[in-house]
């Protein structure tokens, strides 16, 4: 189904997902995504990085983009669209073939015991992309793009290409029905340093020449400075601070993000901050905190941080979810 008039690609409007986490015979609600609010434009592809620790709510927020999640309350509409009032027709036969993704590790896109090749047609005949006597033309088109050939990969299982080169098929497999947007959550992170930077520069040339935006999940603020337009930091599933991807790591305003900075060598893009993605006792504890969620590790936390939920503060052309700002 054809999009409604929008001159945006896609707007989150406090879009909120809460889970219910049962322990025993106790239940607890938390919020994973709170009141996440952004637009993309459609006439301007960018590259949107969204950053923060493991538990901080980024993988959700990318599979609320893809559908895989629909919000609990709040808007998320992509070219005028509500995601959530999408009917099953609708994703499969406009959704999907608009809005791809990319994930962390690209062998889990692929069983091992199936040719690589066949994904790529399967894709082209699915969506109908082209005529069949045209496919392999047309896939190896889009191959080219990122780096590589169908006569490199025809016949081969997954296990026989490296990680960048899967990685960079199943790229390749997104752009075969023209998307406008892809969401890459982690995309390089099982990736080498020198492979990271080799997708990273490939994304910034789809944009480019594909005029393609997309949404770049990581935990890596070294690739996010150089690939990025804007960049959002997301603690305990809200966002804290958002703005110029290079403002906000030049000189971060929310103290979060100066301590996120802080923690990583910029020299070093193979040092990280992330860690296990269950729900320890001090992310269950921020989760929960009245006020602000970060006011128990803050350097510079006041009376109020205890008290009240600091709103969405307008600081140099940036958001900055502080009271520092007021």
């Amino acid at each position: 189904m054809p999009p409604q008039s929008s001159s945006a690609l896609l707007v989150a409007e406090n879009a909120t997902k809460i889970f219910t986490i049962r322990q025993g015979f106790s239940s607890h609600e938390f919020p994973a995504v709170d009141g996440a609010s952004f637009t993309l434009d459609l006439d301007r592809p960018e590259i949107f990085a969204i950053a923060g620790e493991s538990g901080s709510g980024k993988t959700t927020l990318a599979r609320m983009f893809l559908g895989l999640e629909l919000p609990t309350s709040g808007i998320l509409s992509y070219k005028g669209r509500e995601i959530a009032d999408l009917t099953s027709r609708e994703k499969r036969g406009w959704f999907y073939k608009e809005v791809q993704p990319v994930f962390q590790d690209p062998f889990s896109a692929f069983s091992p015991l199936k040719r690589i090749d066949s994904y790529l047609f399967e894709t082209v005949h699915n969506y109908k992309m082209t005529e069949k006597a045209n496919a392999a033309e047309y896939i190896d088109q889009m191959l080219n793009t990122v780096g590589l050939t169908l006569a490199e990969i025809a016949g081969r299982y997954p296990h026989e290409l490296s990680g960048g080169q899967a990685q960079r098929v199943a790229v390749a497999r997104a752009l075969l029905t023209h998307p406008s947007l892809i969401v890459a959550d982690e995309p390089v992170s099982m990736l080498d340093a020198s492979l990271r930077m080799s997708i990273v520069n490939m994304f910034r040339k789809l944009k480019e020449e594909q005029q393609v935006s997309i949404i770049y999940i990581t935990h890596d603020l070294a690739t996010a400075y150089y690939s990025a337009d804007r960049l959002a930091v997301m603690l305990r599933g809200w966002i804290v601070e958002m703005g110029p991807v290079e403002e906000i790591l030049d000189e971060p305003l929310h103290p979060y993000t100066q301590n996120l900075k802080e923690s990583i060598p910029q020299a070093d893009p193979d040092k990280v901050w992330d860690k296990p993605t269950d729900l320890t006792e001090l992310e269950s504890d921020e989760y929960a905190r009245v006020g602000c969620r970060y006011a128990g590790r803050c350097p510079a936390v006041m009376d109020i941080c205890h008290q009240q939920v600091p709103p969405d503060f307008s600081h140099r052309g940036r958001m900055v979810k502080c009271f520092l700002y007021e």
